[in-house]
């Protein structure tokens, strides 16, 4: 059972699932063995939609024998990811491994870099605490200035607004678990000559939901270009398990629960899809309107906000830069 958009908007985005299923799988095909020149393809399971739906095209388009499924579990991971991940495997056939990643994290600090400077607004937050981000939704507020709420031991929550030092010392602590990921999954690629599978969906690669050098890094991305209403469409083509296709998108990144929305988006991705699709098109506010289900004002504002993040992230999608083209040999 899927949850895209509704009424007009679903012929907005409507994908002949079946064809566009073939058409990834006839070019990742030919992006591991003629470009890359690798064996197979690695990529990590979290129990989500993007990497299931990826996993699936991988198997599609090269065999079971030649992918290979990581779940790289840590301490603020929900249980679900790894057992839906296994799932998947299980589901595809194909060869899994299990590493936990926490020990790597917390060598690097990560754990400890989030708790300070959490307590630099919340000064009680300690052992036995949990915490996320969030931002205000976008009917309510103009602008995106995060907030973490935590939770004690005795499960009574409370709200801070962040200082700009204190929110990105708590992003840049939370980066190292999807680097951390990200090095582990080149570790087995390199271990069996694989490629590595990235698994964003549009509105991530266009919004730079994502982590340079963390989940941000892959040799291929085969649904970048599909928002993620299609990637659920493609889930069903697939037959990707129900228990996968009926679960909220998450970051499950954070030890709180956390949707998407509330850490980056501001909105569901459902109606977010709407709204992208038609700034791309170059749809007004009030034409896109009455398909998201929105405002005008609000579409206006996601307007906005999907271009203010393209500024923003855009070094996200850079090269390293040089000061002189440095030419290779062919």
């Amino acid at each position: 059972m899927t949850s895209p958009a509704s009424g007009s908007a679903r012929d907005l985005l409507r994908l002949d699932g079946t064809a566009e299923t073939d058409r990834i799988c006839e070019a990742l095909g030919g992006q591991v063995r003629d470009v890359l020149k690798r064996r197979g393809l690695v990529l990590g399971l979290s129990g989500g939609i993007d990497s299931s739906v990826c996993a699936a095209l991988a198997v599609r388009a090269l065999g079971k024998e030649r992918v290979i499924g990581l779940f790289m579990p840590e301490e603020d991971s929900s249980p679900d990811s790894l057992e839906l991940g296994r799932a998947v495997a299980d589901w595809l056939g194909i060869r899994s491994f299990l590493e936990n990643v926490t020990p790597m994290l917390e060598g690097a600090g990560c754990y400890h870099r989030r708790d300070e400077a959490i307590r630099s607004v919340l000064p009680e937050y300690g052992p036995g605490y949990k915490s996320k981000l969030v931002l205000p939704p976008s009917s309510r507020s103009a602008y995106n200035i995060f907030s973490v709420v935590v939770e004690s031991p005795e499960g009574v929550q409370k709200r801070a607004r962040l200082t700009g030092e204190a929110y990105l010392a708590i992003v840049a602590a939370t980066n190292f678990k999807q680097r951390v990921r990200k090095m582990m999954e080149y570790y087995y690629a390199d271990r069996f000559n694989y490629a590595v599978l990235g698994t964003p969906n549009r509105l991530e690669y266009d919004q730079g939901f994502f982590v340079k050098n963390g989940d941000g890094s892959a040799d291929v991305k085969p649904i970048a270009h599909l928002y993620k209403t299609q990637v659920y469409r493609l889930a069903e083509v697939l037959g990707v398990p129900e228990d996968i296709r009926r679960r909220p998108p998450t970051t499950d990144t954070y030890s709180l629960a956390q949707s998407q929305e509330e850490f980056y988006f501001a909105l569901p991705y459902d109606k977010l899809d709407v709204c992208l699709y038609g700034l791309n098109h170059g749809m007004t506010a009030e034409a896109i309107a009455p398909l998201a289900g929105l405002t005008v004002e609000q579409v206006a504002f996601a307007y906005k906000d999907i271009r203010t993040k393209r500024t923003t992230t855009g070094y996200l999608h850079e090269r390293p830069l040089l000061v002189d083209a440095v030419p290779l040999a062919t």
